[in-house]
């Protein structure tokens, strides 16, 4: 696969807790000469970092990260927050803890609140699927599809693990034709990023690729 054709599936991602601005400018420096499909960033720099791209590269940040248990109030608020402040793209946590109680019916309303305060900007689920039983990854498939959504996305990369390939794969076969699938966390070489997007994801997330392609 060409260099050029996973830089455009590359959300390009800094979120640790530490991330100071020059970081995050040079994150945004990379993703525009790059031109990765998104830099993913805190949401305290999504003003600054909207303003400084210029339009050359989608911003992208997250909502309700990365234990995804505010109240569904919150994570709207924060949505409405980040899109007044200039993202293109959303990446939320769902409410684990609601899954984990069957509650499939509120976790598609919190996503749908999310989504409608979008304002119609790209949404981003992520399912945590290492939190997640095989069962529980079905009906998340069932609820992101029914929800809106337009990616079903694996993990925070803040948990007990990542993306796998065996996860991409019922990922990509169990939700609708119509939500793409966002493999993030750990995602650690050139290899596993092609093979990633040969099972179906369609964006990557992670701080490494850049690197890696570069060398």
């Amino acid at each position: 696969m060409e260099k050029r054709e996973i830089l455009s599936r590359l959300d390009h991602t800094l979120l640790k807790q530490t991330a100071t601005w020059e970081e995050i400018r040079r994150i945004c420096e990379e993703g525009m000469k790059c031109q990765t499909a998104s830099v993913c960033i805190p949401p305290c720099y999504v003003k600054r970092a909207k303003e400084y791209v210029q339009g050359k590269v989608n911003i992208c940040t997250v909502i309700g990260f990365p234990n995804g248990n505010t109240t569904m109030a919150v994570k709207v608020l924060e949505t409405r927050d980040a899109v007044e402040n200039g993202a293109d793209e959303i990446d939320m946590v769902i409410n684990l803890g609601m899954v984990k109680e069957r509650d499939y019916a509120r976790v598609l309303e919190e996503i749908q609140a999310v989504k409608q305060a979008c304002g119609g900007k790209v949404l981003k689920v992520i399912i945590e699927t290492c939190l997640l039983t095989e069962e529980e990854k079905l009906e998340m498939c069932r609820v992101v599809t029914q929800s809106g959504a337009e990616y079903i996305k694996t993990s925070t990369g803040f948990s007990t693990g990542g993306a796998t390939f065996a996860d991409v794969k019922l990922l990509r076969k169990y939700v609708g034709e119509q939500v793409k699938v966002k493999a993030a966390g750990g995602i650690a070489s050139v290899e596993d990023a092609e093979k990633f997007l040969a099972l179906g994801a369609d964006r990557l997330g992670t701080s490494r690729l850049i690197n890696l392609l570069e060398k």
